[in-house]
């Protein structure tokens, strides 16, 4: 995708600022799948809450969101939660979590801050909130939010599975050699690709010693987050790769063949295979 038409598609998004535009801009760029979209505007979302984060995570807001929260609560409100969420623009499942902590805060840790791993565990199971409204408030706000929370983490992480699952299959149809992530790290590496090719190939004449499987859309905030975190790590370890983005990527991205790192959306067709020494 060119990066001039993922800019067309974020305006679009930002003018109606809601998941209903994704059917309308696949109609008006039938060339790329819902899945593509769906990840262009996940990416976008969570780029506003990690901007808006501060806003809304200073004491005095978290005061008012809870407080509000207590009023709807004394006077039989429901969806009282979400209500918040849509008014104030904020992630129900990130809302969810600072009402959490607030009341845990107030009714079990004297005004202190409850553990992190106590909240999470909360979140993960609502169940296990004594308070059946907030519970139920909680659940509510899960189910609907489709970026942020464990169900959302569960999802992606499936959907990856999914996808490395697919890279294997065809690694496996092609009868390549490979070792996965576990292999690796019982040889003592911490930080491994998704494959690691036993006999490389090559793609355009670029070398491929090993492959990165990711279920989303490379835009320029998260590939340059992999790069940094993973993907020269990569390199360094095990030489030229190539990073499979299955929902595709802004092609201007694509510039680091030369050093050793190409981007694909796809498993490649002109792929050549080395031939082994004969002695």
């Amino acid at each position: 995708m060119k990066l001039s038409v993922y800019n067309k598609i974020i305006d679009i998004m930002h003018e109606h600022n809601s998941r209903d535009c994704l059917p309308l801009i696949v109609r008006e760029f039938p060339e790329f799948s819902i899945s593509t979209i769906g990840s262009i505007y996940a990416q976008d979302y969570q780029k506003k809450m990690k901007k808006t984060h501060y806003f809304h995570y200073n004491s005095s807001k978290q005061e008012q969101y809870y407080e509000e929260y207590l009023r709807g609560v004394q006077n039989k409100e429901r969806h009282i939660l979400l209500r918040i969420a849509n008014e104030v623009d904020f992630s129900p499942a990130l809302l969810a979590r600072m009402i959490l902590e607030r009341y845990l805060s107030a009714t079990k840790y004297g005004g202190d801050n409850a553990p992190r791993s106590y909240v999470t565990k909360l979140m993960k199971d609502n169940t296990l909130i004594t308070d059946p409204i907030l519970s139920s408030e909680i659940h509510e706000c899960l189910v609907s939010d489709d970026h942020y929370g464990p169900h959302v983490d569960n999802i992606k992480q499936s959907i990856g599975h999914e996808y490395e699952c697919k890279l294997n299959r065809i690694l496996d149809s092609l009868k390549f050699a490979y070792i996965g992530e576990d292999q690796m790290r019982t040889r003592g590496f911490d930080k491994t690709p998704d494959v690691k090719l036993e006999v490389p190939f090559s793609v355009d004449g670029h070398v491929i010693n090993w492959i990165e499987s990711k279920a989303s859309f490379g835009d320029e905030t998260s590939h340059r987050g992999y790069l940094k975190d993973q993907f020269w790590s990569y390199w360094n370890r095990f030489g030229p790769g190539m990073v499979i983005y299955w929902f595709g990527f802004i092609e201007e991205l694509d510039t680091d063949r030369e050093k050793g790192i190409i981007l694909s959306d796809k498993f490649p067709k002109n792929i050549v295979r080395m031939n082994p020494v004969m002695k």
